[in-house]
Formats: C-alpha cells, structure tokens, sequence
C-alpha cells in the first residue's frame, strides 16, 4: 500500500521507538489518555489531567508548552513552485529549500517516542466531496484531538485503498523551541510538515492546514470553495433556510452557530461552527458540508449567557473525550474556569500551573475540544453526503465604527468585492497585539492556500457556474457608541438580523439603498423589546467611508487585481461622492 510506504519513509527519517495505526476505537481513546496522563511529558508535566467527571463528564485538562498556545502565522508557509501562486496573502519558500531546512529538524525528532498513525476522513465518508487523509504524530494530545475533531479510523483507510490519492501529514512537537517551528505545507503535494509546536491550529493538520489552505487550493482546481464559515440552518414557521457565514476566529463563530433565538417561533441547527467546504450541486444551487466533526472553541466568553449550548455539549459526555486547553483549575472542585463562568473562585491554578486569583488565570486563547455530536442543537442534515442548500453567506467584520450592523451587498460581484476589503480589528488566536485594524478578506487571509486575487476571480466565476447565487450580507456585531458601550446586545438577539436576512431571501421585504448597500427598514426588522439607537447601529459617515475606501485602494494594491474590482471600486467612490 502506498500509504504504508510513506509511513515507513517517514519512519526512517523520525526514528520513532514505536508506531501505532490508530483505529479510532473508544478503548484506544482511552488508553492513550491514560499515556498522556502517566507517560507522556510536556515541559515535564503530564500531557493530560483527569477533570471532575461528575460534572464534566470524560473531560481532561491540557496544559501547552509555555511558548505554544496560539497559531505561529509568520512560521506558517505555503510553498508553491512560484511565488507569484503563493501571493503576497502566504509566506513563501521554495519547495526544494523548504524540504532541505525541514529534514535536519525532523531528522530522529521521534527517538524515545512513539509514532502515532492517524488516518481520518474530513467530510462523510459517503459525501463525493470528502476527502481521505493521514496524520503522523509524536503527540498523544493530537492523536485524542484528532478523534474528536475528525472521522478516524478505518473508514479512510479504506477508502484509500492502494491508491496514493490521499492528503499527508507529517507532524512533531519537536522540541517547542520557536526558532525550531515551522508549519509548511506543499499544496502540489497535498502534503503539510510541523514541527515544534503541539496547538492546536499548528499541529492538529486536518485543521486550518488542510480543511483550508490545502483544501482551497484543490477548490481551485476543482471548482469548489474551502472557506472560513459557520454553517447552520434558520428554522420558521414554514420552512429551514441555510446559511453561510464568515468571521474572523473568536469574533463569535460558534455562538452563531448554537444561536438561542430571543424570537419565538424560530429555531437554529447546527452543522458546523468553522470550516465550510461549499460545492454546486446538479441542480446548480450552492451546497455546504462541514468536513469537521468538533469544535475547537475559545473558552472564555463561553458561558450560559452566551452560548448555554455550548456549555450543554461540553458537559454532556460521550465516548468521546472533552478537552480543554490552557484553562485555568479550580483545585477545590477539581473543574475548568475561565472568564466568563461564575464568580471567580479562590486559589485558582491558572492555565501555566501556578497559583492564582486573577481572572487572567486562563489563557486567552484557551481553547475546547468537543465532539459535534454531543451539540443539542446538531442539525438531522449534519451527516447528509449532499450537503445542504445555501441561500445567503455573511461576512461578518468585528468594528467599533463605520461598519452598520447589516447590509445587503447590491449583487453576488459587489459582495465578493466588498468581501475582498473586509477589516476587523484582531484577537488573541493568533500570536500579535489585539485590536489593531487588520484586513482579512473573506476572513480567510491567514488561510487562503494560494494568491488572493486568483481567489476573488475563483469567487466571481463559482457566481457564473450557478443560476441564482445565494445573497450576500454584512454584519458587524461590535459597533460601539461614543462612550465605547456596544450599540447591539448580540448573543441571542442575533436572531433579529438573521430573520431580515431570511426574509430577504425569500422576498418578503423591501430594503433601503445606500451607498454602501442595502439596509432595512426599521418596521421590517424585529426590534420589539430592545432599546436600540437605530440610527447609531446604521450610521453611514461618508469621511469614515472614504477613508475605509483609501485603505482598501492601498491594501488591494499588492495584487495583480482583475479589472473588475476597480469597476466596483470606482462604482462606490461614486456612491459616496454623491
């Protein structure tokens, strides 16, 4: 088999003392958390501590290196034959060079360790669009992290077979030494290399690895899209409409995703809080499937306020493990804590081991690992091969000014264009300073695996293929009022803006044009009960927005753009002119 023959020469090149072909089983799960928990060491603590199972069910604790707790974007590469393919979005070396650096690292990193061989499905194993896939790891936290966020086991081996149609994954913690930490992928190989860091963005390899960067360039040559999304149904009165939407990590993903409607009558199922790969169906209409089967959540902020089904799954407990990452111990009950939990407790054990009273006690980035299928809120399509029709994607943008909170771009050519600009002002998943003002097209500029102009035409062509492309929209929970109080409660209230949405889909209401787009009228979006300053959530200053057109025209300038950007781009410095 072709896929014995890689694990053997990567056997030879890391030295493992042992392999293991992990099956997926539950036995096996819980026998490497007893490895993780007895053997395995890291920074000389066990790599998993057993939690209150009383009150989280089958859940651990996992303490990263000190150095590691967050995506490593500017040791992140993505190595093309030619620059030119990577874009000025990707860090880029020569494949070759990038090969000779990566082998001295890797060379016997495995000694005294065992080699862990991971073969997993992303996407059912049934559905034409998924895709088989194999993981080679040192790390008992990824080999569990894997079982939890993939279908493992033989199913993709099977499905294999003896072909070498497969995605690879070579994987090491190496010795977590930064200057020793380099995540390469090679997406003509469809091959992805880490090493030096166990994160799990950086080391689990079916993540943002392959389910985005390798995933979207396939999407390219495949005529597909790989993106960044939620996906999740909006249940009525008379019908679940399905939708789309794009946010930049920790800018409330998954709490869309598990929405509690405020609006009686409505209902949200959940099929996927991260990645959507989205293909045109026979009927010419767009189709999501979430290849994932977790989700890999940031703690804080999670709580029965904001995201109750949330805490629902993680407390559920199944015959797959819960993980969490970097949260801080109550050593009295023996559970996690981060912000956003109840009062915080005395002498907590914060995320590094030490002990603490301060709410900064869990990491920022702290992270859950959870099974989908323990989401009271999973949708019955969650496993359907065909996926589920999409009728509106949002781009969601995370702004203390200018943006309102919704928006209908004009047409799909527009709403790819504004997409191509969209900003947000940064979090802590990413190691830099959060709020500073970053563009993220699409929310996908750390992930888009190849030149993010060819992916604004690769949009607008995927527009072309369909005969009535789903809407595009624009939110912005964050906008904030003078004094820097948010002018738009979010959580749950989210369902107001998602009810015009739907109903804009369907035809039932009017909108408003502005420049920018279209609004609603205030009568046709929901606002009974809120006290809402309408007129601050839907402000359009025109210096604001001539400003935000100066720094997408200076942004965008790094690519070679179509012509048809500049159209659009002329057409909205019009607008705003006038």
């Amino acid at each position: 088999m072709k896929v014995e023959k890689w694990v053997d020469e990567c056997a030879e090149l890391t030295k493992p003392d042992n392999i293991y072909w992990c099956d997926g089983s539950e036995e096996e799960a819980y026998s490497l958390i007893k490895i993780g928990i007895e053997k395995e060491k890291i920074n000389g603590n066990p790599v998993f501590y057993e939690l209150n199972q009383k009150k989280w069910p089958n859940a651990y604790l996992h303490r990263s290196h000190p150095e590691d707790v967050a995506r490593t974007e500017h040791l992140t590469y993505v190595c093309h034959q030619e620059k030119e393919t990577s874009g000025p979005n990707n860090n880029w070396m020569d494949p070759k060079e990038a090969k000779n650096m990566l082998n001295p690292l890797f060379k016997g990193c495995m000694k005294g360790r065992t080699m862990y061989v991971l073969p997993y499905m992303m996407g059912n194993p049934e559905s034409p669009y998924s895709k088989a896939c194999v993981q080679l790891t040192d790390s008992s936290y990824v080999a569990i992290s894997k079982r939890i966020m993939t279908r493992k086991g033989k199913a993709a081996l099977e499905k294999i077979g003896s072909s070498s149609n497969f995605v690879k994954g070579l994987h090491s913690t190496g010795d977590f030494s930064p200057e020793r930490r380099f995540i390469m992928h090679f997406p003509d190989e469809s091959l992805v290399w880490s090493i030096g860091s166990g994160y799990g963005g950086n080391a689990l390899l079916g993540k943002k690895c392959f389910s985005l960067r390798i995933a979207s360039y396939l999407g390219l040559k495949e005529n597909w899209l790989a993106e960044h999304m939620v996906i999740m149904g909006i249940e009525d009165e008379s019908s679940t409409t399905y939708i789309t939407a794009a946010l930049p990590s920790a800018c409330g993903k998954t709490n869309l995703a598990m929405l509690n409607p405020s609006l009686p009558g409505y209902k949200i199922s959940t099929i996927g809080d991260d990645i959507a790969w989205l293909n045109i169906g026979s009927d010419k209409r767009l189709y999501a499937i979430n290849p994932e089967m977790g989700f890999f959540g940031v703690a804080p902020g999670t709580s029965e306020k904001t995201n109750p089904n949330m805490i629902q799954t993680l407390k559920k407990g199944t015959f797959y493990p819960t993980l969490f990452t970097n949260t801080a111990l109550n050593p009295k009950t023996n559970e996690p804590w981060w912000d956003g939990l109840e009062n915080i407790p005395e002498n907590l054990i914060d995320w590094k081991g030490n002990p603490s009273s301060s709410k900064e006690s869990a990491h920022p980035n702290s992270r859950f690992t959870v099974s989908i299928t323990q989401c009271p809120t999973l949708s019955p399509e969650f496993n359907n091969p065909k996926g589920v029709p999409i009728s509106a994607i949002i781009f969601g943008t995370r702004r203390s000014s200018v943006a309102p909170l919704i928006y209908e771009a004009f047409n799909w050519q527009n709403g790819i264009f504004q997409g191509c600009g969209m900003a947000s002002e940064t979090t802590t998943a990413a190691t830099q300073k959060a709020g500073v003002l970053r563009r993220d097209p699409m929310a996908m500029w750390p992930f888009c695996g190849y030149n993010m102009a060819d992916y604004f035409n690769h949009w607008l062509n995927m527009g072309k293929m369909m005969e009535n492309p789903p809407k595009i929209f624009f939110v912005n929970w964050f906008r904030k009022d003078e004094g820097g109080n948010f002018l738009w409660p979010g959580f749950s209230e989210n369902i107001r803006v998602l009810k015009w949405i739907i109903d804009r889909t369907k035809g039932k209401v009017g909108a408003k044009e502005t420049p920018i787009g279209l609004i609603p009228d205030f009568k046709d979006l929901d606002l009974r009960g809120l006290n809402i300053n309408e007129k601050g959530l839907f402000k359009i200053d025109k210096d604001e927005w001539q400003k935000e057109l100066a720094d997408i025209k200076a942004f965008l300038t790094q690519f070679k753009l179509a012509g048809w950007i500049e159209e659009e781009y002329k057409a909205l410095a019009s607008r705003l002119a006038k």
